[in-house]
Order: structure tokens, then sequence, then C-alpha cells
């Protein structure tokens, strides 16, 4: 059964109009897809971009490497352990905390003709892994998954910067 010529031109009205209504929404659901893919990803992977680290922090006569002296450094401020080893009259002092990368790496280098290991002797080191002030370990290879890990955040801030450049583009 056929509809009349006017009711035809109608419905097909009706039909483009729902589908402009309709490829809005699509793109706005596309949107909205996108921002939560954006957000998934960073509550997955992006917390391990605010970088927090442990280090030992004390100033003592022996290498405080026990738990009591563990602390939580500064998120995104103190990135590095800083290690200073002073020999004095009365014997080595060691001083360990928390720092800021460009404040420790000035710190060691400029310190560094004083590292001699003899008497008023100052040396000073830094390293930006977990508890890395403590005391000297063999050398090791990190673990595959912290590779991964590390990797994986490498590749998440390229994929959040085309993901936010694709909506820009398409919305």
């Amino acid at each position: 059964m056929r509809m009349p010529v006017h009711q035809q031109r109608d419905s097909e009205r009706l039909q483009e109009e729902d589908g402009g209504a309709q490829h809005l929404s699509e793109s706005q659901a596309g949107r909205m897809r996108l921002w939560t893919f954006s957000a998934l990803l960073l509550s997955l992977f992006g917390s391990g971009l605010a970088l927090q680290i442990q280090c030992y922090q004390c100033e003592m006569t022996h290498d405080c490497t026990t738990p009591e002296f563990i602390v939580n450094c500064t998120v995104n401020v103190q990135d590095m352990c800083q290690k200073e080893v002073l020999v004095k009259d009365d014997g080595i002092h060691y001083r360990k905390s928390c720092a800021s990368s460009g404040a420790c790496l000035i710190a060691s280098s400029g310190y560094q003709q004083f590292c001699t290991g003899k008497l008023h002797s100052v040396c000073i080191t830094c390293c930006n892994t977990p508890l890395c002030n403590g005391p000297r370990q063999k050398k090791r290879t990190p673990p595959s998954s912290t590779v991964a890990q590390i990797t994986l955040q490498l590749l998440l801030v390229p994929v959040c910067i085309l993901l936010l450049l694709l909506d820009s583009i398409l919305c």
C-alpha cells in the first residue's frame, strides 16, 4: 500500500532531520567514548607518571638503612634520593634525604673534587630508584615488569596527545 505523495515527502523530511540528529548524537557519543577511553588510560597508567620515590632520610654516624628511616618523597618535586658521606675527625657521617634532581646533581658535581675518601672528604651521590641511597648493592638489571611498565607509561603520553588531536579534528 502506497502513501500519498505529501505524506511521503513529510516522512522523508522527518527522516532527514532525524538522521541529522542521529549523526549529531553519534558524534557526541564518539567524543564521549574518546574521553572515557582517555580517562581510563590515565587512571590505569597515569598514576605511574606521578613520580614518587622512597628514600632513606637521616643524619647519623652509621649507615641508617632500617625501615624507620624510610620516607615518601614529595610527588613530582623530590624525584631523587641523595646520600652524603662525610669523613670527619670523629668518624664517618651519613646524611641521606629526598632531593630534587636539579639540586642534587648540582651539589654532587660541586663536591666531586672533595670526594677523596680521606679526612674531610665529602661525597654526594644522587640516584632515582626506590631506596637507592641505602647500602651499596650488587649491580642487577631491572625486572622485565619494571621495564614493561616504564615502556607503557612512555607510550601513554603520545597516545593521549593523539587522542586529544583526533578529538579536536573530528569534533
